[in-house]
């Protein structure tokens, strides 16, 4: 199987979620949403592809780490490598975050039709979900370009049958305790 990434792993990031996080950034997304910050990432040609192999010896091979984040791009437009990798890091103990532009309850619908986006989400820590709106950007929100995207709790709202969201707060960083394998509040 093949992924197309916009760029190699970027590790050692701390704004793409709690912790210090590896980076995989997919290339392709359809949402265009204007301002995107990542607009060289939306050409479905662009990039280069990868055996998804590769990239998991790149997982493998990590150090100091605590997740990875599937970023873009929109990883939902690979569901099926992402999905492949998303295991394989969880199997390792990483916790996972994923940046798409549909909603939740889209990828409700769309796991109707394709079972493994119903799959991907229960190998997800963090969802951050919607598309960048300009118009309700705010470089004090908490991992997320606008307002109207959301930092969802995945393991909870899939235990809840309701969306969680991670509670905004001015010490929501020491709030959360972060282990390799889960996320705990």
């Amino acid at each position: 199987m093949k992924i197309r990434l916009a760029a190699p792993l970027q590790s050692d990031s701390v704004v793409d979620g709690f912790g210090i996080r590896t980076v995989i950034w997919t290339q392709g997304c359809a949402h265009n949403c204007p301002f995107c910050q990542n607009p060289q990432t939306h050409d479905f040609n662009g990039g280069c592809e990868f055996d998804i192999e590769e990239i998991k010896e790149e997982i493998k091979n990590l150090k100091k780490q605590d997740g990875i984040t599937f970023s873009g791009g929109d990883p939902l437009f690979q569901v099926d490598a992402t999905l492949e990798l998303a295991k394989y890091a969880k199997s390792l103990g990483f916790n996972i975050w994923c940046y798409t532009g549909f909603l939740y309850e889209d990828i409700l619908d769309m796991g109707k039709k394709n079972p493994h986006y119903l799959e991907l989400l229960e190998y997800l820590d963090v969802l951050v979900d919607g598309k960048f709106e300009n118009a309700l950007k705010d470089l004090n929100l908490l991992f997320r370009g606008s307002s109207n995207q959301r930092l969802i709790d995945v393991p909870k709202t899939l235990k809840y049958h309701k969306i969680v969201l991670i509670p905004e707060s001015d010490n929501i960083i020491g709030s959360f305790k972060e282990k390799k394998t889960e996320l705990y509040i």
